[in-house]
C-alpha cells in the first residue's frame, strides 16, 4: 500500500511516499522548483516521490495533507467576534479554505495521464508535526510537543505517544504562539525574509540578555507553562498579513504593532548597521524563547512521567534551545527528525493515516536524512560534457577517481591544504540542512575560513556560524556531551582546549551546531572524515549547505553552476573531481 503525504499551498511545500509503512522518499519543492521556502502546490516533489516508488498516481491508495480547514471552527468564530478582523482578511482565508476542497481537480489538472482513485485525507496540522516527531523515532514512548507560528488556528500542541497511538492533551490556540513572538522580533531585527529567524540564533551570542524586561511586556508566561501574546503590540491577527501564494514565494508582512517602538524605539532596516542594542535584542529574544520553551516542556514532563520527548513544529528548528533540553528539563532523550518545520507535516500527514486512520503498527525509525534524488556516474559525465564550455572557460580539469578509498584520501589532503570543497554524493538530504551530501566542507582549523566562506561563496552575515561533523565515536573528546545529533539539530559547547584547535567551526560563545556521521549510514562521508583525521589528528571537519543564497542545490547541473560563479577550489561529484587548474 502506498500512500502520499503533501504540505501543500504553505511554506516550505513538500511530498513524501511511504509503502507498507516503510519511507522511500520524500522532497521539499523548493530544491526542484529553485525558490525558497515554495509555497505552492507540490507538483514536482509528488512527481519525484512517483518516480523514486516506481509507480503512477493511480497506484496510491491515500494522499494525506497536513490541513484540516474544519478544524478548531468554534476557536475561529471566537476570534472573529473578540477581534473583529479585517474583511480582506476573513475573505483571504476563505480563499485559502476553498483551496483544500479543490486538490481532486489540482491532480487531475496536474496529473493528465494518471487519475488518482484513492482518498484524501486531511490531517491537522499539529497532529501532522506531532506525527512527524513520533512516528519516525526509535521510541516505543514518548512525550511529544509542536511549536511553530501558526496552522490550523493553533500554534502549540502537546501529548504522549505510543505504540502506533497518539493523544493530543492540550493546543494552545492563535494569536498566541511563540513563534510569532520570534519572527516579530526577527523582522525588527531588519531580517524581513521568510526563514530569517535563524539569523537571530546566530546574531544572539554577540550580546546580552539585556532587553528581557522589556520583552516580557510582550511575551506573557503563565503559571501552568503556557504562554500568551501581549497583543497590543501586534496587528497580524486583525490585518491581512498573510504570505503571498499566488508567486509561491512566501512573504510575510509586518506582525507588530507601532507600539513596540515605545519599549524597543525604531525597528532596523535590513541595510542599517547592527549595533550592539540590536545584538543584545537577539540574545534577549533568544533567551526569553528558551525560558517560555523550557516552561512548557517541564509542565509536560510533570504531566507523562517520560524521559523521553520528540518535538517537531517551525520552533523544533531553534537548535540552541534543542541542545540545553536535557540540561534545564528532566528530559534524557531528545528526537528531533531533520524537516521539523512545516515541510515535515507531509510526513506526519502521512504517518497519521498509516497508524491513526489504518491502524498499523511503527516499522520505521528514520536514522539518516538521505530521501532525495540520486544521480549516478555516468549522468554526471553527461552533465560535463554539456558543460564543457564553461569548465574550459575557468581552465576547470577534470578527473575521475573510481575507488572510493581513493577519492577520500585525497579530498581529506585537500581538504588539510585549505581547499574549499564542493561535496555532492548520493541521495539529496531531507530538510533544510546539508549532512554530508550536498555540502560545502572546509578545513575548521583555519582561523580564516568562516570569513572566507562567509564572503567569497556563501556571501552572507558575518556572524553567522558554520557546523562541524564529527565522527560519532569522538564527540565526547571534543563537545562537552556525548549525544547522538545525526540531523544536526542541537547546539552545545565545544570543549574549551579544543575551541583554538578548530576555530572556523566553534562559535563566539564556545558552541557548535553538532552533526554526528555514522559509517552505517554515510560510509563515504564518515570515510572522508576519518582520512581527515589521519592527516591531522582532528576528527570532524567544516560543514555547511552547497548553495549560495538559494535553495540547497539538488541537480549536478546546479552544483557545476555554483562551483563556477563562487571561490571554491575544488567540486567532487560523486567519483568526478572537478578543479580550476590555474588555483
Amino acid at each position: 500500500m502506498y500512500i502520499i503525504g503533501i504540505n501543500s499551498y504553505h511554506p516550505d511545500s513538500s511530498a513524501c511516499i511511504i509503502k507498507n509503512g516503510k519511507l522511500i522518499s520524500a522532497v521539499e519543492e523548493e530544491r526542484l522548483t529553485r525558490i525558497k521556502h515554495w509555497s505552492g502546490f507540490p507538483t514536482l516533489s509528488i512527481k519525484h516521490c512517483l518516480e523514486e516508488a516506481n509507480i503512477k498516481l493511480s497506484d496510491v491508495s491515500y494522499i494525506s495533507i497536513n490541513r484540516d480547514p474544519k478544524a478548531n471552527l468554534f476557536k475561529k468564530f471566537l476570534h472573529v467576534l473578540r477581534y473583529k478582523p479585517s474583511p480582506n482578511l476573513i475573505l483571504d482565508r476563505l480563499k485559502f479554505k476553498k483551496k483544500y476542497q479543490t486538490l481532486n481537480l489540482i491532480f487531475e489538472k496536474e496529473f493528465l495521464n494518471d487519475k488518482f482513485h484513492g482518498k484524501i485525507i486531511n490531517i491537522e496540522h499539529h497532529e501532522a508535526h506531532l506525527s512527524s516527531a513520533f512516528n519516525v523515532s526509535p521510541f516505543n514512548e514518548s512525550c511529544i510537543i509542536s511549536v511553530d507560528a501558526f496552522g490550523d488556528f493553533s500554534s502549540t500542541a502537546w501529548g504522549f505517544g505510543s505504540g502506533n497511538n497518539i493523544k493530543i492533551k492540550n493546543k494552545i490556540h492563535y494569536p498566541h504562539s511563540l513563534g510569532a513572538f520570534y519572527s516579530s522580533i526577527t523582522q525588527f531585527l531588519g531580517f524581513g525574509n521568510y526563514g530569517d529567524e535563524y539569523k537571530v540564533m546566530g546574531l544572539a551570542p554577540y550580546g546580552k540578555p539585556s532587553l528581557i524586561d522589556k520583552l516580557e511586556k510582550i511575551l506573557i508566561l503563565k503559571e501552568d507553562g503556557t504562554f500568551k501574546l501581549n497583543l497590543d503590540y501586534y496587528v497580524f491577527h486583525k490585518t491581512l498579513h498573510n504570505e503571498d501564494f499566488e508567486n509561491c514565494e512566501p512573504k510575510v508582512g509586518t506582525l507588530y504593532s507601532n507600539k513596540i517602538y515605545e519599549i524597543l524605539g525604531k525597528p532596523r532596516n535590513k541595510n542599517d548597521e547592527i549595533t550592539q542594542f540590536h545584538k543584545d535584542l537577539a540574545h534577549s529574544t533568544q533567551a526569553l524563547f528558551e525560558k517560555a520553551y523550557f516552561n512548557l516542556l517541564n509542565k509536560i514532563y510533570e504531566t507523562f512521567k517520560n524521559e523521553n520527548i520528540c518535538i517537531a513544529g517551525g520552533c523544533g528548528m531553534n537548535s540552541v534551545a534543542n541542545g540545553k533540553v536535557t540540561k534545564f528539563t528532566p528530559f534524557k532523550k531528545v528526537y528531533i527528525q531533520p524537516a521539523a518545520g512545516d515541510a515535515g507535516g507531509a510526513l506526519g500527514a502521512a504517518y497519521t493515516t498509516w497508524h491513526k486512520i489504518l491502524k498499523k503498527d511503527k516499522k520505521f525509525v528514520m536514522n539518516h536524512a538521505s530521501w532525495g534524488s540520486s544521480f549516478s556516474n555516468e549522468q554526471i559525465s553527461s552533465v560535463l560534457d554539456n558543460e564543457k564550455n564553461r569548465l574550459d572557460d575557468q581552465s576547470c580539469k577534470i578527473k575521475y577517481i573510481e575507488k572510493d578509498n581513493i577519492l577520500t584520501e585525497k579530498i581529506a589532503k585537500e581538504i588539510s591544504n585549505g581547499n574549499v570543497i564542493g561535496w555532492f554524493q548520493g541521495k539529496m538530504e531531507w530538510g533544510p540542512r546539508a549532512l554530508g551530501n550536498r555540502s560545502i566542507i572546509a578545513d575548521p582549523r583555519r582561523l580564516d575560513m568562516q570569513d572566507i566562506l562567509n564572503i567569497k561563496i556563501k556571501r552572507r552575515e558575518s556572524f553567522r556560524p558554520f557546523a562541524p561533523s564529527i565522527m560519532r565515536e569522538h564527540v565526547s573528546e571534543w563537545f562537552e556531551t556525548d549525544d547522538e545529533v545525526p540531523f544536526m539539530m542541537k547546539v552545545f559547547q565545544i570543549k574549551k582546549d579544543k575551541r583554538k584547535i578548530i576555530p572556523a567551526v566553534t562559535h563566539v560563545d564556545g558552541s557548535g551546531r553538532l552533526q554526528t556521521v555514522y559509517k552505517e549510514t554515510n560510509k563515504k562521508y564518515y570515510d572522508l572524515i576519518n582520512n581527515f583525521y589521519k592527516i591531522t589528528n582532528v576528527p570532524l571537519i567544516l560543514n555547511t549547505s552547497f548553495n549560495e543564497n538559494e535553495p540547497i542545490i539538488c541537480k549536478p547541473e546546479e552544483a557545476v553552476d555554483c562551483f563556477l560563479r563562487t571561490k571554491m577550489d575544488i567540486l567532487v561529484l560523486e567519483n568526478f573531481i572537478i578543479s580550476r587548474q590555474n588555483d
